[in-house]
């Protein structure tokens, strides 16, 4: 058990608080421990009607899992204990996502990467207003893991890969649009909802979702979905790279960061992002993609690529990647599918 995450009882439900502010409540492993091993208990516990987790702070819900801790333990040559991160963490996914039992998020602020894997995967799912969703792996030498495809497999190829293709944080309209959050809720009213929430606990999936209805307001427009929709016909190549290079050149001035970001990003990283959502896309089954995402995890987690990444944007934070390789038309893409199809790499 450890202190930044507090456990604790509100009537008929259990409330599971990430309690990091300081790193916008990046996930340890024993984080996700401690959650497992409280909804494990409750599962079985009569009196846990619903699950409500929440993070403190005002910064956001949770920034992701602890990815310097991972770094530096496979530099140290720990590299299966740094690996076993992922096992305990997409265990604990799958646990949310076939939860017996309603599990609701409160996501405000930052929801980005591991937090989406904690939030995306309950079953009423509201973003507070104001609320920034982001699954950056593509800027560290990683992909979109945690299962998050199984969300976005069913999602229109052009929203989903711009999402996961340029890892920019987008609003609760955008997040709803891309199936990753439910509802939006005024944050003025989020201490009201609670209490509505605590009230309505014992009633069941129905009553929580009718109080969480009561409370969503409109969310305006998905942004984001809307440049990604205009951008559409660069997503007819075949990898990743050739979608890239189609985006830069069919983009708009006022697409000026989004293609410098895309610029940047780890050519093998996108290949693999396109790669695991075409097979989610045709099988979203959140088990089988967690399982793909474990394997492709360990592959990208021990290559130079994600040392690198992290020695960019979290060590250094100069944001000047050097990837192997630097360019789209030298990765690997047959490697890459000899893991995804569980061969050797």
């Amino acid at each position: 058990m450890t202190d930044e995450v507090l456990i604790g009882r509100e009537g008929a439900m259990g409330v599971i608080t990430l309690n990091r502010p300081r790193a916008i409540n990046a996930l340890s492993q024993e984080m996700i421990d401690t959650i497992y091993a409280t909804l494990m208990g409750w599962r079985e516990d009569d009196s846990v009607a619903a699950v409500l987790f929440e993070g403190r702070g005002e910064r956001g819900f949770c920034a992701g899992g602890d990815i310097r801790a991972t770094r530096d333990l496979v530099l140290a040559g720990r590299t299966e204990e740094g690996l076993g991160f992922y096992t305990h963490e997409y265990r604990n996914n799958l646990l949310i996502a076939t939860y017996p039992k309603p599990v609701i998020a409160l996501g405000h602020g930052f929801v980005m990467g591991g937090g989406i894997g904690l939030a995306g995967h309950a079953n009423i799912r509201i973003a507070v207003e104001g609320a920034k969703y982001a699954m950056p792996e593509s800027a560290i030498g990683l992909f979109c893991d945690i299962g998050v495809n199984a969300r976005l497999g069913t999602v229109p190829a052009n929203r989903a890969l711009l999402f996961s293709f340029a890892g920019l944080p987008v609003g609760p309209a955008d997040a709803i649009a891309l199936d990753l959050a439910d509802v939006m809720v005024p944050a003025e009213r989020l201490a009201e909802l609670r209490a509505a929430l605590n009230a309505a606990a014992s009633g069941g999936r129905d009553a929580l979702k009718k109080v969480v209805d009561a409370f969503a307001a409109d969310p305006g427009e998905p942004v984001f979905c809307a440049i990604a929709d205009r951008l559409a016909p660069a997503f007819g190549g075949e990898t990743a790279g050739e979608m890239v290079e189609a985006i830069i050149a069919q983009a708009e001035p006022e697409d000026a960061d989004l293609v410098k970001t895309l610029k940047n990003r780890c050519p093998t990283s996108l290949e693999v992002i396109l790669q695991t959502w075409r097979l989610a896309a045709a099988d979203a089954n959140v088990a089988r993609v967690l399982d793909r995402d474990l394997v492709t995890a360990r592959y990208l987690t021990v290559r130079d690529d994600f040392a690198e990444g992290v020695r960019a944007v979290i060590v250094d934070k100069d944001n000047a990647p050097r990837w192997s390789p630097n360019r789209a038309e030298q990765v690997d893409r047959a490697a890459i599918a000899q893991v995804l199809s569980g061969g050797e790499n």
